[in-house]
């Protein structure tokens, strides 16, 4: 059923854009999906109260009042469990799940109930979750408050899930997870609320498992997923000027996954390069280069390469957080690497 959050907009003058943070852009999108639609409702912790640890929600309970957006106590399993409910009568529940390594304490109500309520009700329930939820390492949280776990919601089938890198996108895919009759995990990288871009004025949706090609190039294709995509950047600009030139791909949606963009640039290439924050071992950059060897394999000039952070828990200790977390000059060394292999073998 199409969403009137979906609607076609008038044909007008160029949309006017303005710089905000992906923060911002977070909340103006909240703003405008509660006061369009009645049965949007926001649950978690200190939402109502403070805006959220992240200041997401700010201004929300003030607007809407606390019947909408409703503060909880420290459970996530009740809250969780209670906006799976709510979605099951018709509600739009959008949760907060402060950190995603919280998962664990209400994994059930993800996995079990979330995910299988359409199949197990054949087909007679929808469940429209968002699950809001931050990743991501960098600013010495620890081990259990820096993880990223999107590859292991990828894995469960009924999932949708989103990671955003620019404001605009965050804002765009949010819009659009609002619009699903399917639950989605939207995770958004505490490295990133305060990175600032250029948003268009009606906070333009983007769709569901369309990736970006976010920078041209002929002789590499990097994929690069949440925060990474700028490091992605960062290491593109400098290899240019060494005359290597790299292709970066923002997936923007893990699952469903974008794989036919990603093979018309690895086709191009014939070189692949997958950088995420998340697992080592089976993971989100596993699943990329299985896809992209088993639809593209004739295309490739070398053996496809993937950049992720060691198969350990996150540092706590700063030095050692900063060698654990993937960068730019691991990029860089990555990709001239995967080029001189190259040579080598010609």
């Amino acid at each position: 059923m199409q969403s009137r959050l979906l609607r076609k907009l008038p044909q007008g003058p160029p949309m006017v854009k303005r710089d905000m943070t992906l923060q911002q852009a977070l909340n103006q999108a909240l703003h405008q999906m509660m006061a369009e639609n009645d049965s949007v409702v926001c649950i978690g912790e200190d939402i109502a109260v403070s805006g959220g640890v992240f200041g997401v929600t700010g201004g929300l309970a003030e607007r809407f009042g606390n019947a909408r957006v409703i503060d909880t106590p420290i459970s996530e399993t009740a809250f969780v469990g209670m906006a799976v409910g709510a979605a099951m009568t018709g509600l739009k529940p959008m949760v907060e799940l402060m950190f995603c390594d919280f998962a664990g304490v209400c994994f059930d109500q993800i996995l079990n109930q979330a995910a299988k309520a359409r199949f197990l009700s054949n087909n007679r329930l929808e469940l429209p979750l968002i699950i809001r939820t931050t990743m991501g390492a960098g600013d010495g949280s620890g081990a259990m408050h820096s993880q990223s776990l999107h590859g292991l919601f990828a894995c469960i089938p009924g999932l949708t899930v989103v990671c955003p890198s620019t404001p605009a996108d965050a804002a765009g895919l949010l819009k659009a997870s609002f619009a699903s009759a399917d639950p989605v995990v939207f995770m958004e990288n505490k490295q990133l609320y305060t990175t600032t871009g250029p948003v268009g004025e009606d906070l333009p949706v983007v769709p569901l498992g369309k990736a970006a090609l976010v920078r041209a190039g002929g002789d590499v294709t990097v994929v690069a997923a949440s925060a990474m995509v700028q490091q992605a950047l960062k290491a593109a600009s400098a290899l240019e000027s060494g005359g290597v030139s790299v292709a970066v791909i923002d997936p923007r949606t893990i699952k469903p996954l974008d794989i036919d963009t990603i093979i018309t640039s690895v086709e191009k290439t014939g070189r692949l390069l997958v950088v995420d924050e998340g697992a080592a071992y089976g993971g989100f950059a596993d699943a990329v280069i299985a896809q992209v060897t088993q639809g593209a394999f004739e295309f490739l000039r070398s053996k496809p390469g993937k950049l992720t952070p060691p198969d350990t828990p996150v540092p706590y200790a700063v030095l050692a957080e900063q060698a654990w977390l993937p960068g730019a000059k691991d990029i860089e060394k990555a990709v001239l690497n995967m080029m001189d292999q190259n040579n080598d073998n010609t």
